[in-house]
Protein backbone atom coordinates (compact mmCIF):
# COMPACT_ATOMS: atom_id res chain seq x y z
CA UNK A 1 0.00 0.00 0.00
CA UNK A 2 1.23 3.49 -0.85
CA UNK A 3 2.30 5.85 1.93
CA UNK A 4 -0.18 8.68 2.37
CA UNK A 5 -1.04 11.38 4.89
CA UNK A 6 -4.40 9.72 5.52
CA UNK A 7 -5.46 8.11 8.78
CA UNK A 8 -6.69 4.67 7.76
CA UNK A 9 -7.99 1.78 9.86
CA UNK A 10 -5.49 -0.80 11.02
CA UNK A 11 -5.20 -3.71 8.58
CA UNK A 12 -3.31 -6.94 9.30
CA UNK A 13 -0.58 -7.99 6.90
CA UNK A 14 0.41 -11.38 5.55
CA UNK A 15 0.74 -13.97 6.86
CA UNK A 16 -2.47 -13.04 8.66
CA UNK A 17 -4.96 -14.97 10.74
CA UNK A 18 -7.80 -12.50 10.20
CA UNK A 19 -8.88 -10.24 7.40
CA UNK A 20 -8.46 -13.08 4.89
CA UNK A 21 -9.45 -12.62 1.26
CA UNK A 22 -10.36 -15.64 -0.86
CA UNK A 23 -10.44 -14.98 -4.59
CA UNK A 24 -12.29 -17.36 -6.90
CA UNK A 25 -10.75 -18.39 -10.22
CA UNK A 26 -13.34 -19.70 -12.66
CA UNK A 27 -10.79 -20.46 -15.37
CA UNK A 28 -8.87 -17.27 -16.05
CA UNK A 29 -6.25 -17.33 -18.82
CA UNK A 30 -2.78 -17.95 -17.43
CA UNK A 31 -1.19 -14.59 -18.25
CA UNK A 32 -4.20 -12.66 -16.96
CA UNK A 33 -4.16 -14.76 -13.80
CA UNK A 34 -0.43 -14.19 -13.28
CA UNK A 35 -0.73 -10.43 -13.79
CA UNK A 36 -3.58 -10.16 -11.29
CA UNK A 37 -1.89 -12.22 -8.58
CA UNK A 38 1.52 -10.61 -9.00
CA UNK A 39 0.10 -7.09 -8.88
CA UNK A 40 -2.19 -7.67 -5.86
CA UNK A 41 -0.67 -10.59 -3.91
CA UNK A 42 -0.44 -8.54 -0.69
CA UNK A 43 -4.24 -8.52 -0.59
CA UNK A 44 -4.90 -12.17 -1.50
CA UNK A 45 -4.63 -15.03 1.00
CA UNK A 46 -6.36 -17.81 -0.92
CA UNK A 47 -7.29 -18.60 -4.48
CA UNK A 48 -10.07 -21.13 -4.85
CA UNK A 49 -10.11 -22.91 -8.19
CA UNK A 50 -13.87 -22.94 -8.50
CA UNK A 51 -16.12 -25.77 -9.59
CA UNK A 52 -14.16 -28.40 -11.55
CA UNK A 53 -11.87 -25.99 -13.39
CA UNK A 54 -8.82 -27.70 -11.91
CA UNK A 55 -9.79 -30.78 -13.91
CA UNK A 56 -10.42 -28.90 -17.16
CA UNK A 57 -7.69 -26.21 -17.09
CA UNK A 58 -4.46 -27.02 -18.92
CA UNK A 59 -2.29 -24.62 -16.94
CA UNK A 60 -2.92 -25.58 -13.31
CA UNK A 61 0.73 -26.30 -12.53
CA UNK A 62 1.75 -22.92 -13.90
CA UNK A 63 -0.93 -21.14 -11.88
CA UNK A 64 0.06 -22.97 -8.71
CA UNK A 65 3.68 -22.00 -9.34
CA UNK A 66 2.66 -18.33 -9.52
CA UNK A 67 0.78 -18.66 -6.23
CA UNK A 68 3.78 -20.26 -4.54
CA UNK A 69 6.04 -17.45 -5.74
CA UNK A 70 3.62 -14.83 -4.42
CA UNK A 71 2.93 -16.57 -1.07
CA UNK A 72 -0.74 -17.15 -1.84
CA UNK A 73 -2.43 -20.36 -0.71
CA UNK A 74 -4.96 -22.24 -2.82
CA UNK A 75 -7.53 -25.00 -2.75
CA UNK A 76 -9.90 -26.75 -5.11
CA UNK A 77 -13.60 -25.88 -5.02
CA UNK A 78 -15.89 -27.94 -2.84
CA UNK A 79 -18.11 -28.78 -5.79
CA UNK A 80 -15.29 -30.93 -7.16
CA UNK A 81 -15.07 -32.71 -3.80
CA UNK A 82 -18.80 -33.40 -4.05
CA UNK A 83 -18.42 -34.80 -7.58
CA UNK A 84 -15.83 -37.29 -6.38
CA UNK A 85 -17.93 -38.26 -3.35
CA UNK A 86 -21.10 -38.84 -5.36
CA UNK A 87 -19.11 -41.22 -7.60
CA UNK A 88 -17.59 -43.01 -4.58
CA UNK A 89 -14.09 -41.82 -5.48
CA UNK A 90 -13.08 -40.13 -2.23
CA UNK A 91 -9.63 -41.73 -2.18
CA UNK A 92 -9.01 -40.52 -5.72
CA UNK A 93 -9.97 -36.98 -4.65
CA UNK A 94 -7.41 -37.14 -1.87
CA UNK A 95 -4.82 -38.33 -4.39
CA UNK A 96 -5.72 -35.47 -6.75
CA UNK A 97 -5.16 -32.90 -4.01
CA UNK A 98 -1.90 -34.52 -2.98
CA UNK A 99 -0.78 -34.49 -6.60
CA UNK A 100 -1.34 -30.74 -6.79
CA UNK A 101 0.49 -30.23 -3.50
CA UNK A 102 -2.58 -28.82 -1.76
CA UNK A 103 -2.03 -27.62 1.79
CA UNK A 104 -5.71 -26.67 2.09
CA UNK A 105 -8.80 -28.56 0.97
CA UNK A 106 -12.48 -27.62 0.85
CA UNK A 107 -15.26 -29.91 2.03
CA UNK A 108 -18.88 -29.03 1.25
CA UNK A 109 -22.33 -30.50 0.68
CA UNK A 110 -24.02 -27.60 -1.07
CA UNK A 111 -25.24 -29.64 -4.04
CA UNK A 112 -25.27 -33.37 -3.31
CA UNK A 113 -27.37 -35.35 -0.85
CA UNK A 114 -24.75 -35.59 1.89
CA UNK A 115 -25.75 -35.11 5.52
CA UNK A 116 -23.91 -32.54 7.56
CA UNK A 117 -22.90 -35.27 10.01
CA UNK A 118 -21.28 -37.24 7.19
CA UNK A 119 -19.65 -34.08 5.88
CA UNK A 120 -18.08 -33.54 9.31
CA UNK A 121 -16.71 -37.08 9.14
CA UNK A 122 -15.00 -36.19 5.86
CA UNK A 123 -13.62 -33.07 7.55
CA UNK A 124 -12.14 -35.19 10.34
CA UNK A 125 -10.67 -37.70 7.90
CA UNK A 126 -9.08 -35.11 5.62
CA UNK A 127 -7.77 -33.11 8.58
CA UNK A 128 -5.21 -35.88 9.05
CA UNK A 129 -3.43 -34.78 5.86
CA UNK A 130 -4.68 -31.28 5.03
CA UNK A 131 -5.90 -28.03 6.54
CA UNK A 132 -9.63 -28.28 5.91
CA UNK A 133 -11.88 -25.38 5.01
CA UNK A 134 -15.47 -26.54 5.33
CA UNK A 135 -18.57 -24.93 3.94
CA UNK A 136 -22.00 -24.63 5.54
CA UNK A 137 -25.12 -23.80 3.55
CA UNK A 138 -26.88 -25.13 0.49
CA UNK A 139 -26.64 -23.78 -3.03
CA UNK A 140 -30.36 -24.49 -3.36
CA UNK A 141 -32.09 -21.19 -2.62
CA UNK A 142 -35.23 -22.64 -1.04
CA UNK A 143 -33.37 -25.16 1.11
CA UNK A 144 -30.98 -22.49 2.37
CA UNK A 145 -33.74 -20.07 3.30
CA UNK A 146 -35.58 -22.79 5.21
CA UNK A 147 -32.51 -23.83 7.25
CA UNK A 148 -33.00 -22.38 10.73
CA UNK A 149 -30.19 -20.38 12.38
CA UNK A 150 -29.72 -22.98 15.13
CA UNK A 151 -28.96 -25.56 12.42
CA UNK A 152 -26.35 -23.29 10.85
CA UNK A 153 -24.74 -22.84 14.26
CA UNK A 154 -24.79 -26.58 14.98
CA UNK A 155 -23.20 -27.40 11.63
CA UNK A 156 -20.51 -24.74 12.05
CA UNK A 157 -19.62 -26.04 15.50
CA UNK A 158 -19.61 -29.64 14.24
CA UNK A 159 -17.12 -28.81 11.50
CA UNK A 160 -14.86 -26.85 13.85
CA UNK A 161 -14.92 -29.75 16.31
CA UNK A 162 -14.06 -32.12 13.45
CA UNK A 163 -10.93 -30.11 12.68
CA UNK A 164 -11.87 -27.43 10.17
CA UNK A 165 -9.48 -24.46 10.35
CA UNK A 166 -12.05 -22.19 8.71
CA UNK A 167 -15.79 -22.50 8.03
CA UNK A 168 -17.18 -20.83 4.93
CA UNK A 169 -20.73 -19.49 4.99
CA UNK A 170 -22.15 -20.22 1.56
CA UNK A 171 -23.23 -17.59 -0.92
CA UNK A 172 -23.10 -18.51 -4.56
CA UNK A 173 -20.92 -16.39 -6.83
CA UNK A 174 -24.20 -14.89 -8.11
CA UNK A 175 -24.97 -13.56 -4.60
CA UNK A 176 -28.00 -15.83 -4.10
CA UNK A 177 -28.60 -18.81 -1.82
CA UNK A 178 -26.78 -19.70 1.38
CA UNK A 179 -26.73 -16.72 3.71
CA UNK A 180 -28.68 -14.71 1.12
CA UNK A 181 -32.33 -15.01 0.23
CA UNK A 182 -33.40 -16.02 -3.29
CA UNK A 183 -33.67 -12.32 -4.22
CA UNK A 184 -30.08 -11.67 -3.08
CA UNK A 185 -30.94 -9.95 0.22
CA UNK A 186 -28.69 -10.95 3.11
CA UNK A 187 -30.36 -12.90 5.92
CA UNK A 188 -29.46 -10.30 8.55
CA UNK A 189 -31.14 -12.14 11.42
CA UNK A 190 -29.24 -15.32 10.61
CA UNK A 191 -25.93 -13.48 10.54
CA UNK A 192 -26.62 -11.81 13.89
CA UNK A 193 -27.50 -15.13 15.54
CA UNK A 194 -24.26 -16.67 14.25
CA UNK A 195 -22.18 -13.68 15.36
CA UNK A 196 -23.68 -13.62 18.86
CA UNK A 197 -23.67 -17.36 19.61
CA UNK A 198 -20.07 -17.53 20.83
CA UNK A 199 -18.35 -18.69 17.64
CA UNK A 200 -15.14 -16.75 16.94
CA UNK A 201 -15.82 -14.67 13.82
CA UNK A 202 -12.17 -15.17 12.81
CA UNK A 203 -13.06 -18.84 12.27
CA UNK A 204 -15.65 -17.85 9.67
CA UNK A 205 -15.25 -16.91 6.02
CA UNK A 206 -18.21 -14.96 4.63
CA UNK A 207 -18.71 -15.46 0.92
CA UNK A 208 -19.33 -11.96 -0.44
CA UNK A 209 -19.27 -11.77 -4.22
CA UNK A 210 -21.02 -8.39 -4.39
CA UNK A 211 -19.94 -4.92 -3.32
CA UNK A 212 -23.04 -4.64 -1.13
CA UNK A 213 -22.14 -7.78 0.85
CA UNK A 214 -18.48 -6.82 1.16
CA UNK A 215 -19.35 -3.38 2.51
CA UNK A 216 -21.89 -4.77 4.96
CA UNK A 217 -19.47 -7.23 6.55
CA UNK A 218 -16.68 -4.65 6.73
CA UNK A 219 -19.06 -2.23 8.45
CA UNK A 220 -20.33 -4.95 10.78
CA UNK A 221 -17.05 -6.65 11.70
CA UNK A 222 -14.32 -4.23 10.66
CA UNK A 223 -11.51 -4.24 8.07
CA UNK A 224 -10.19 -7.62 9.21
CA UNK A 225 -13.30 -9.67 8.44
CA UNK A 226 -12.69 -12.82 6.37
CA UNK A 227 -14.32 -12.55 2.94
CA UNK A 228 -14.51 -15.01 0.06
CA UNK A 229 -15.75 -15.59 -3.48
CA UNK A 230 -14.14 -12.31 -4.48
CA UNK A 231 -13.88 -11.79 -8.23
CA UNK A 232 -10.26 -11.38 -9.42
CA UNK A 233 -11.06 -7.93 -10.79
CA UNK A 234 -12.40 -6.85 -7.35
CA UNK A 235 -9.25 -7.56 -5.32
CA UNK A 236 -8.03 -3.96 -5.08
CA UNK A 237 -11.57 -2.58 -4.88
CA UNK A 238 -12.27 -4.77 -1.84
CA UNK A 239 -9.15 -3.46 -0.14
CA UNK A 240 -10.41 0.10 -0.59
CA UNK A 241 -13.67 -0.95 1.07
CA UNK A 242 -11.69 -2.42 3.98
CA UNK A 243 -9.75 0.84 4.39
CA UNK A 244 -12.68 3.24 4.10
CA UNK A 245 -11.50 4.64 0.78
CA UNK A 246 -14.68 3.84 -1.11
CA UNK A 247 -18.03 5.57 -0.73
CA UNK A 248 -19.67 2.47 0.82
CA UNK A 249 -17.40 2.70 3.91
CA UNK A 250 -15.87 6.18 3.56
CA UNK A 251 -17.36 7.57 6.78
CA UNK A 252 -17.43 4.36 8.83
CA UNK A 253 -13.87 4.68 10.14
CA UNK A 254 -13.76 8.43 10.63
CA UNK A 255 -13.51 9.85 14.14
CA UNK A 256 -16.60 11.67 15.41
CA UNK A 257 -14.69 14.93 15.43
CA UNK A 258 -13.69 14.55 11.82
CA UNK A 259 -17.29 13.85 10.89
CA UNK A 260 -18.52 16.95 12.72
CA UNK A 261 -15.87 19.12 11.07
CA UNK A 262 -16.93 17.80 7.68
CA UNK A 263 -20.56 18.63 8.43
CA UNK A 264 -19.59 22.25 9.14
CA UNK A 265 -17.98 22.71 5.73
Amino acid sequence: MQHTHLQLPSRSVKPRQAGLTMVIDKGLPMRYFADLIQSASDYVDFVKFGWGTSVVAMDMKEKISVLHDENVSFYLGGTLFEKYVVQNRFDQFRELCQGYGCEYIEVSNGTIDLTDAKKSQYVAELSKDFKVISEVGSKDRVHSENMAPNKWIDYINDDISAGAVLVTLETRESGHGGICRPDGELRYGLIEEILTCGIDSNALLFESPTTELQAYFVRRLGPDVNLGNIAPTDIVGLETIRLGLRSETLMDFEAEGATSKRDEL
